[in-house]
């Protein structure tokens, strides 16, 4: 499979909870590779940029204040199917829909509090990482386990 790389937020509900090791450790074991990180506060610019698709629709204010109410933590992953990997250990977009053993199911109960976002789609994974990374924030390395996780 050709490599992928998908953007990741650990949303500030899951900052306030401390969440942000549990999300990155379930990645790492998963064997995806990361490739940028930053704890950063989101303006209201990249906010709005991010969050584009659902301008004008009734949620889309109380989105904004809540993806800007704490910090989170911005990542890039990246592996073969990286994009339909990390969707599925973060579980549905709706966490009582989220499939047991899932970051979702384990610790959310809300969607308006699900924890994370991640990238839908290849195409959109490379929008998203260019929106929330420049080049030289992403480090390409050669991990001394790939070969165990990546076929060749």
């Amino acid at each position: 499979s050709p490599m992928e790389r998908t953007l990741v937020i650990v949303k500030p509900d899951a900052v306030q909870r401390g969440l942000i090791g549990e999300v990155t450790s379930r990645l790492e074991r998963r064997g995806l590779k990361l490739v940028g990180l930053k704890f950063m506060s989101i303006s209201q610019d990249l906010a709005h940029r991010h969050y584009g698709i659902h301008e004008g629709k009734p949620f889309f204010e109380s989105l904004i204040r809540y993806i800007t109410s704490a910090p989170v933590m911005a990542m890039v992953w990246e592996g073969p199917n990286a994009v339909a990997a990390v969707r599925q250990t973060m579980g549905a977009t709706r966490p009582t829909e989220a499939a047991p053993g899932s970051l979702r199911h384990d610790f959310a109960l809300e969607v308006g509090r699900n924890l994370t976002h991640a990238s839908d789609t290849v195409e959109n994974g490379v929008k998203e990482v260019e929106l929330w990374f420049a080049p030289d924030e992403l480090v390409s390395w050669a991990r001394a386990v790939d070969p165990w996780v990546f076929e060749q």
